[in-house]
């Protein structure tokens, strides 16, 4: 028997599929859950070289929790490269527009590596507006974030 250090292989890597309800749940914790799956650092054998991460859906995206005064106060901030170019808008703005799911995709994306693997592993997220979404045949599991916490969905007084 050869005793050492196990050294996983892409081979090795089996890929599920999680189902995250975002209705009343704080965004801050619960990105930073699904970024945890998304890389694999859920699993044992994670290696930080490697992508051994899981696929999450998130729906009911419109639905997401902020504390606080942050609907008024968090700020997003993009440019468009010309002078004077730089725009912002608050998280309450984005949430009644027309895509609610670029809140949850922001603050997970800021959770994961800024680098090829990092974008290779936010294509293993998908973020969904309201209750309905295409990946029924790929049998995810439920995952109740809601639950393991009270913290998760405490109110925004």
């Amino acid at each position: 028997m050869k005793n050492g250090t196990h050294i996983t292989k892409p081979t090795d890597i089996e890929r599920k599929w999680y189902i995250v309800d975002a209705n009343g749940v704080v965004l801050g914790r619960m990105a930073a859950e699904i970024s945890k799956i998304l890389r694999g650092k859920h699993k044992p054998y994670y290696t930080p070289s490697l992508d051994c991460g899981d696929y999450v859906v998130v729906i009911n995206a419109e639905k997401v929790k902020l504390t606080g005064k942050k609907l008024a106060d968090k700020v997003y901030y993009k440019h468009t490269g010309h002078p004077g170019g730089i725009k912002s808008t608050t998280a309450g703005k984005v949430l009644e527009s027309a895509h609610p799911e670029r809140v949850i995709q922001t603050a997970v994306e800021r959770m994961i590596t800024r680098s090829p693997m990092g974008r290779e592993q936010m294509t293993k997220l998908k973020v969904y507006a309201g209750e309905s979404h295409p990946h029924t045949a790929q049998n995810p599991e439920v995952l109740d974030l809601a639950s393991r916490n009270e913290k998760n969905t405490r109110s925004a007084s």
